[in-house]
């Protein structure tokens, strides 16, 4: 899908779920949001009341089924924290995975679900994608993927950016090393920006691992089904920068001519 004007109500959303989330993670959170098998699953959070010698339960469940269970004691804070493994015969499938943490009598619960990808379908494919560009010629980006393979990646100019295409057969990630030469998101000032990152339309979170004077890398999660992947910035090859300027001319141009005429 194409960039377009929707950029204030999607900040409005983003606060919106922003708050919720902060919330809910004041009683149960998990440390992150993607799990691969082997890792440790880090739950924590806080009761609103401290009952003495009450410790609190906490399950991971697939399907409703109980992958790993534990009891831990709760601080006189409230605080509380969990972990587990991430390994052995009952972490067997990929997916959604939730926990569920249960304290007192009365059954108080909070639920939190985190995605899980097992080592089979972990498998990385890493590659070099060949990115036409116009009268520039062609460029590379080399790519790592998880849980899925790259189709295309095209240069858009109307969204100063690139869009990847994907073909996911799990939950994944994509890692891209983009060049600055190529791509890249600048403030005013000259400082890094953000990249704005699309998948199917909705705009998703990405790391930033490392960022040096030729280049950026980005790693961004995707789910089983996903397919566009648009990456954003604030220029885009120069080729491609000039034109966009040159459109920019052009409407102003027209503008003028019109509230001449408008005003004769």
């Amino acid at each position: 899908m194409k960039y377009h004007g929707f950029v204030i109500l999607t900040l409005i959303l983003s606060i919106a779920v922003y708050g919720a989330s902060a919330q809910e993670c004041k009683q149960l959170c998990v440390a992150k949001q993607f799990y691969e098998e082997g890792e440790t699953v880090v739950v924590s959070g806080q009761v609103d009341v401290v009952l003495e010698k009450t410790p609190i339960i906490i399950q991971i469940l697939h399907d409703k089924n109980i992958v790993d269970i534990a009891q831990e004691e709760v601080s006189q804070d409230g605080s509380y924290t969990a972990t587990f493994k991430a390994e052995g015969d009952r972490w067997q499938d990929d997916g959604k995975y939730t926990a569920k943490a249960t304290y007192g009598p009365t059954g108080n619960v909070y639920e939190i679900s985190f995605d899980f990808q097992t080592k089979e379908s972990a498998k990385e494919t890493a590659e070099i994608f060949e990115v036409k560009a116009g009268d520039a010629g062609t460029f590379d980006i080399p790519y790592t993927i998880k849980g899925g393979i790259v189709k295309d990646i095209i240069v858009d100019p109307q969204i100063l950016g690139l869009i990847a295409t994907i073909q996911s057969s799990d939950d994944g990630s994509l890692t891209l090393d983009l060049g600055r030469k190529w791509i890249d998101a600048k403030k005013s000032d000259g400082m890094d920006d953000t990249y704005i990152i699309y998948i199917d339309g909705l705009e998703v979170a990405y790391e930033e691992s490392t960022a040096d004077e030729d280049s950026r890398v980005i790693t961004i999660q995707f789910q089983e089904g996903d397919s566009d992947i648009e990456i954003i910035g604030t220029q885009v090859i120069p080729e491609f920068g000039s034109i966009a300027l040159v459109v920019f001319v052009v409407a102003i141009t027209s503008a003028v001519l019109v509230s001449r005429r408008t005003l004769s």
